[in-house]
């Protein structure tokens, strides 16, 4: 069982669907043997868009996470796999800031 606004390692489908990446993703919510996710990227650009949310390995909870260096929360990049292609637990992020990932999801789908 997985839990919203944990990060785990899974091989991350492009939007070609051809391809995989095996990355960092957030749990958004489990749905039977599915989890629907949103993919986590460690390449930061200058200019940030308004659908993504910085994870600054900075910040004093940067730990809990279990990712390795900053990293974007992407809310638009996001898939629905089975539970069985999780790799690994990594780790989950604090309450609020799982917070403002659904308030991004919610702009980026328009709900």
């Amino acid at each position: 069982m997985y839990s919203s606004g944990e990060a785990v390692l899974i091989s991350f489908p492009f939007t070609n669907l051809k391809d995989l990446k095996i990355r960092p993703a957030l749990v958004i919510s489990e749905k039977m043997e599915d989890i629907i996710v949103a993919g986590i990227f460690s390449k930061i650009p200058e200019a940030l868009e308004d659908s993504w949310i910085l994870i600054e390995e900075n910040a004093s909870w940067f730990t809990q996470t279990g990712l390795k260096k900053t990293s974007i929360i992407k809310t638009e990049k996001i898939a629905v796999i089975h539970t069985s292609l999780v790799k690994k637990r990594l780790g989950s992020l604090p309450d609020e800031i799982f917070a403002l990932v659904q308030e991004k999801l919610r702009k980026t789908l328009h709900l």
